[in-house]
């Protein structure tokens, strides 16, 4: 500042200080700010040598900016002093207000601290306001709102040296220095802000620019997914509602996308795998299930669920991957079907004979008494008992395990009663070794196969016509008394007798049954033992000449 007798100051002064401010608080970065406030203080506060030391994260102070000698310039910018050096400085010395002084008679104490620093040797003051070289005047810069004391937070420090008309500062060289620094802390501070604001906005930019190109990713794998994918509503009243498919899901189901959204998965799903789709867990639940395509067929999917935010407390929706299975469900099923058919005539073999006959039977209670006393207690002797319920009768602990089972009894009167019971019918063809014999095994697989669909023919639906082996059929029919048995074997034979094309040729088989009754307490091997001994009976009890037509 130019000497003037205080309190006059020339207006000069006040419009080089005004301007000076103006360009602090106009600068474009913080680093400019740090830059402006320096130089303001050797163009406009009348310093030849200015420093800003800003305070670091770590509560160390760094110079940020020098003014005045390009020589310090380059020797201590962006050096560093301890946080504690400088709180020895700023309680040392005289204090000016907001600003403090140490003059060269104390200073030199603080030569060899750690604070990054420019200064040259002197000769001693010839008057008694004479600036010393060694002289340092400091004037602390705190946060905005805050005045006076020291009290706020302290946010850099002024460090100023060398008045230009070498004298130390009176009364208005000192005031306009501690404004000064009052106004550099508010412009730090918002340069400050700016950064922080421009950063954030840098880095929100970037975070939305990742959010659309993640989105677009997103939209393009769910659009050109090779296999189906929807997104449907989750929870409410609406839960499942299909918003969203893409092009595979549309071509799979046979529906196009406009009208996919009228339904949910609920609404498309097969019937009978209802209960599958319920038991999916929604979060991440899988499923392996049938879809109705939109001429009326089904396709085999698996469906497989995950749930997708919105947005951090937004609403959850249900992405669905749905795959199509329906050439591997094929396979399965066709090796299902070999493991439980007979290649030949495909009937169900004779593994699956007795997996379905074991089905329908329990093992007898070890005191089988029981269940006789509750037939003779509760029941027509010989009718099928329900013992579900019975655990309120005392002593029945014998049925535990037979819970919703319907058990099944045979027929025991000699006579037809009206007991109906499941019927065992071993069949066993006669001169069918003669016509392998004579004509060839592939005569004798034709005849084996028209034999399997005259039986398949003759039975209602329901029953089942097993092929237990070689030339031996066994029919399952439930719900028979004796003399309907005995009707459904005379017809049966009626059929097996006909003449039957084979090779080119017309021939006969004949066909024995004999009939036995299952019962729980039996085996599936006691059972089907019974029926065919029973057959031996039936075949022995016929002359040979009867038991074909030739």
């Amino acid at each position: 500042m130019e000497t003037e007798s205080e309190p006059y100051v020339r207006l000069a002064t006040l419009r080089q200080l005004h301007q000076v401010m103006a360009d602090m608080n106009t600068a474009r970065s913080l680093a400019d700010t740090l830059q402006t406030v320096a130089d303001g203080v050797v163009t406009g506060l009348g310093y030849e040598l200015a420093c800003v030391n800003l305070v670091r994260q770590d509560g160390d102070l760094v110079v940020a900016a020098l003014a005045g000698n390009p020589a310090a310039e380059a020797l201590i910018t962006g050096r560093t002093g301890s946080r504690e050096s400088w709180e020895r400085r700023l309680s040392m010395g005289e204090r000016w207000g907001d600003l403090v002084f140490i003059p060269h008679t104390e200073g030199w104490v603080l030569d060899d601290d750690d604070v990054p620093q420019w200064y040259t040797d002197g000769p001693a003051p010839r008057f008694e306001d004479e600036w010393h070289p060694s002289d340092r005047l400091f004037a602390p810069m705190y946060t905005p709102g805050v005045h006076g004391g020291g009290s706020g937070e302290l946010i850099g420090v002024l460090s100023v040296d060398r008045p230009r008309n070498g004298r130390l500062p009176g009364a208005w060289g000192r005031e306009a220095l501690q404004m000064y620094a009052f106004q550099a802390a508010i412009a730090i501070s918002n340069a400050r802000l700016r950064a922080n604001m421009q950063r954030a906005l840098v880095r929100l930019e970037r975070e939305q620019q990742a959010l659309r190109a993640s989105e677009e990713s997103f939209r393009q794998a769910f659009e050109y997914a090779p296999s189906g994918m929807a997104i449907a509503e989750m929870g409410g009243d609406q839960h499942g509602r299909i918003l969203r498919t893409n092009d595979a899901l549309c071509r799979l189901l046979g529906r196009p996308a406009s009208a996919m959204r009228r339904y949910s998965f609920s609404d498309l799903v097969h019937p009978e795998d209802i209960g599958t789709l319920l038991r999916t867990s929604a979060e991440g639940g899988r499923a392996e299930l049938r879809l109705a395509r939109r001429d009326g067929t089904y396709v085999w999917v698996s469906l497989r669920n995950s749930v997708v935010a919105d947005a951090a407390d937004g609403p959850r929706f249900l992405l669905t991957h749905v795959e199509d299975i329906e050439e591997r469900k094929r396979r399965e099923l066709q090796l299902a079907h070999r493991a439980s058919h007979d290649s030949l005539t495909g009937l169900p073999n004779s593994a699956e004979l007795r997996a379905r006959l074991s089905a329908r039977l329990c093992r007898r209670p070890a005191h089988a008494g029981a269940l006789e006393s509750l037939d003779a207690a509760y029941g027509h002797p010989g009718y099928e008992v329900n013992v579900q319920g019975f655990d309120d009768f005392p002593g029945t602990d014998v049925l535990d395990g037979y819970d919703h089972h319907v058990h099944t009894v045979a027929p025991e009167s000699e006579r037809d009663d009206g007991t109906k019971g499941l019927a065992v019918l071993f069949c066993d063809l006669d001169g069918f070794k003669s016509i392998n014999d004579r004509f060839g095994h592939n005569a004798g697989d034709a005849v084996l196969i028209e034999v399997a669909r005259r039986l398949s023919r003759g039975v209602r639906d329901g029953d089942t016509v097993a092929r237990l082996g070689g030339d031996e059929f066994v029919i399952l029919a439930d719900g028979l008394g004796k003399a309907d048995a005995q009707d459904l074997a005379v017809r049966l034979r009626n059929e097996i007798i006909q003449p039957i094309r084979a090779e080119g040729r017309a021939v006969r088989v004949g066909a024995s049954f004999g009939i036995g009754w299952a019962h729980c307490g039996m085996t599936a091997d006691e059972v089907l033992k019974s029926a065919d001994e029973r057959m031996y009976v039936e075949k022995r009890s016929r002359p040979k000449q009867h038991r074909r037509a030739g």
